[in-house]
């Protein structure tokens, strides 16, 4: 698509936006096919038709949410979800990247994980990043070369974690502004998020909030610290309350599966206008983390079923880090549809694998998609035949070990370098144990498609 050409289609679809949020219920549909001409693959051009024909049904749950979000957006978050989001990451950034691996012969991602700093006000059991070195940061400038690097390369989503990314808050709110292009996601623990500051996002538009919480007020301070859920509930209070998207960010573990898979809680997270919710098993990562936080098959198989039950009546998008393989052909980390930078530069594939061949203060971002290490994930991707096994370390171990030796990456933990045979020995009865579950729901899916097929 030409410049010029995408440029006037462009300023079409944020005139239709205006007019579809006068009366979204009858308006959408327009919407839709203002995106159409977009659609440069055949996966995109079958979401805008399916897309199409949920939004004909008044009952559906993702319409309820979309209507939702119109009610309680403001407008300029809205139109910067639809620009910068399902536009310029989505339609325009993802067929970029698919250029751009042939070409370099490389992964592209999707997004990018950063972290502006290690610095944290809490100090969570079994965080993945505790093993960080403290007062590590990247500066103003590194970040933003990261996102201009990153969209030369068709990238548009960039993700902060840490550490307390809020810490960092000026920062990130002068980022959103210079690169009001690109959509940026921060995950909290919302303990900084102030009146001035959901006041600002609430302008900005172009950011939102992954909220950390593991449950109502007992399990979530179970691991989190007393009072943090109290923090959890204001912040959210304040951003509705100022138009700002936002979402539950839970890690689910031994402890807490329950409760985090409840319908109660479901319903307690949208009431408090969480828009989506991403679901993490614990990864006992670090010299001193507890394996036994690790969640049971049966946990696991439980929150695979209850995703995907939400998914499809509730007014909120979940999704599992970890099960929703089957969605994305296994494992996304390794620049496949994500990667992350540490607050000491240094590029990992993924934030549970404290390992990598290089730092970005010393390359560029297309340099360390073809290290070593990131090569190693691209050459042996897919892990397992079963993506709902998809990862190399909770599912796969033997296979981390292989791809760390063979790219002789360095351990990035400051503060515990730990070989990578411990890392994954704290793993290996999980990977055991999940393996006959997995593959049993697995193998039940494929039977019942078979059935479809032949009736």
């Amino acid at each position: 698509m030409s410049s010029v050409k995408h440029s006037l289609q462009a300023t079409a679809l944020r005139e239709g936006l205006r007019y579809v949020q006068s009366n979204p219920g009858a308006n959408v549909p327009k919407l839709i096919n203002l995106l159409r001409p977009f659609a440069r693959i055949p996966m995109h051009r079958e979401i805008i038709d399916q897309a199409e024909q949920l939004w004909s049904d008044p009952n559906n749950n993702i319409r309820r949410g979309v209507e939702r979000g119109f009610r309680q957006l403001s407008p300029v978050v809205t139109e910067k979800f639809v620009m910068n989001f399902l536009l310029n990451s989505a339609l325009v950034g993802i067929p970029r990247g698919y250029e751009f691996r042939e070409k370099h012969d490389c992964n592209i991602p999707w997004a990018i994980l950063m972290d502006p700093t290690s610095d944290c006000n809490l100090h969570c059991t079994g965080c993945w990043a505790e093993e960080y070195a403290r007062g590590a940061n990247l500066s103003l400038e590194q970040l933003d070369s990261i996102i201009v690097q990153g969209k030369e390369l068709g990238v548009y989503m960039y993700l902060y974690s840490g550490g307390e990314p809020l810490i960092r808050a000026a920062d990130i709110v002068k980022l959103a502004r210079k690169h009001d292009d690109c959509m940026f996601l921060a995950f909290t623990n919302a303990t900084l998020v102030t009146p001035e500051l959901s006041a600002q996002l609430g302008k900005v538009g172009n950011v939102v909030l992954a909220i950390s919480v593991e449950g109502f007020a007992e399990d979530n301070d179970f691991r989190r610290g007393e009072g943090s859920y109290a923090h959890v509930v204001r912040a959210m209070d304040r951003l509705k309350s100022d138009g700002v998207g936002f979402g539950f960010s839970t890690c689910y573990h031994s402890q807490n599966t329950s409760e985090v898979a409840s319908e109660q809680f479901i319903d307690a997270m949208i009431d408090k206008g969480c828009f989506f919710g991403w679901y993490f098993t614990y990864i006992p990562i670090g010299k001193n983390a507890d394996p036994t936080l690790l969640a049971t098959p049966e946990q696991r198989k439980l929150m695979y079923e209850k995703v995907r039950e939400y998914r499809a009546n509730k007014d909120i998008f979940v999704l599992d880090f970890w099960n929703d393989g089957e969605y994305v052909d296994g494992c996304i980390a390794g620049g496949r549809r994500y990667l992350h930078i540490s607050a000491d530069g240094d590029v990992e594939p993924c934030a549970f694998i404290h390992y990598a061949n290089v730092n970005i203060r010393d390359t560029t971002l297309l340099e360390a998609l073809q290290s070593p290490l990131f090569r190693q994930y691209r050459e042996h991707h897919p892990f397992n035949s079963n993506p709902l096994r998809p990862c190399p370390l909770l599912d796969n171990p033997d296979t981390l070990v292989s791809m760390v030796h063979a790219s002789e990456a360095y351990s990035t933990q400051r503060m515990d370098h730990e070989p990578v045979e411990a890392v994954t020995g704290k793993c290996q009865e999980a990977a055991s144990n999940w393996q006959p579950v997995a593959d049993q729901i697995w193998n039940s899916k494929a039977q019942e498609k078979t059935k479809e097929a032949v009736s």
